[in-house]
């Protein structure tokens, strides 16, 4: 019984530490609760949780799965695996690539509303890419 307690003891400390680690401070913890908490069904639903990686000053720096080097159809490729995502004039792809643009609005919007927070800036979600299979470019 012991055992058990220790094993289900480390492993909450686990996902703890691990939580703690993707969100180091405290404002940018409360600034990612925000999103969840505030967040319309589309957000709320929507299969990558964008998160506030850090705050620098008055600008957030909020998670993305895509950028110019990590193009959006990779990342939905991994959302959407139904989804023919290499046919930029299939409707289906056109539709969920308009969806994450819409739902990276309502995060981005969400945080700005935030006190003390001026700007936003995007930074690639390089943890969610990697374990997802998705070659990402080393850092400049």
């Amino acid at each position: 019984m012991k055992r058990r307690y220790w094993v289900v003891a480390i492993l909450l400390f686990l996902v703890g530490l691990d939580w703690y680690i993707r969100a180091p401070d405290s404002r940018s913890r409360q600034l990612t609760a925000v999103i969840e908490t505030q967040a319309g069904p589309q957000l709320k639903s929507y299969p990558y949780k964008f998160w506030v990686m850090r705050v620098d000053g008055t600008t957030a720096v909020l998670s993305t799965p895509r950028n110019f080097d990590v193009p959006a159809f990779k990342a939905l490729a991994v959302l959407y695996p139904e989804i023919n995502t290499k046919d930029a004039n299939n409707p289906a792809f056109i539709a969920v690539e308009q969806l994450l643009g819409q739902v990276q609005s309502e995060a981005r919007a969400i945080v700005l509303a935030q006190p003390g927070i001026k700007a936003v800036s995007w930074e690639l979600d390089r943890e969610w890419l990697g374990k997802h299979g998705i070659e990402v470019p080393d850092k400049p």
